[in-house]
């Protein structure tokens, strides 16, 4: 395996990909850059739903978005000013932006499915480590709180992918 893809399957490695993002923004500014990652995803699982025949595959691809978005607000609450730091960490880092809109560009709906659900479990391991590096036990709390959205997010895509 290659550290962007998957020789295998050709499909992006997303848990690598994240790593790498990631790594470019201070420790402690981490979390609101993912936060703001996940608000992408909500909009791409949207995209998603409203270009999905199925009302049961929709209705789920909506509930993911709202996981996502339940997610971004929870750990924006615990900084001030979260909206203006995400936007500064988005412009500093404009490759994210292009990244979001070209890694799942000219797929098929099952390989994005695929990386989408490799990112939820990638995000849900972020959100416990960052809970566990957390000092102030209101904030572990919150953090941990994310993990279980991610998990639900990408139960509904494995089971997608299982059909």
């Amino acid at each position: 395996m290659s550290d962007r893809n998957n020789s295998e399957t050709g499909i992006p490695n997303i848990v690598e990909i994240l790593r790498q993002a990631l790594q470019k923004v201070e420790p402690q500014m981490q979390p609101l850059l993912l936060a703001a990652l996940e608000r992408l995803a909500a909009r791409r699982y949207r995209s998603w739903a409203d270009n999905h025949a199925d009302p049961v595959v929709k209705e789920g691809l909506l509930a993911c978005a709202e996981r996502e978005e339940e997610i971004a607000n929870r750990v924006e609450s615990l900084a001030p000013n979260a909206a203006a730091i995400q936007n500064k960490l988005l412009a500093d880092n404009p490759d994210l932006l292009e990244l979001n809109r070209t890694l799942f560009a000219g797929r098929s709906l099952t390989e994005q499915f695929t990386m989408q659900a490799q990112g939820e479990q990638a995000g849900a391991a972020a959100w416990k480590a960052y809970a566990a590096a957390a000092a102030d036990p209101s904030v572990q709390e919150i953090l941990q709180s994310c993990s279980p959205l991610e998990e639900a997010n990408a139960a509904f895509l494995q089971s997608l992918l299982t059909k």
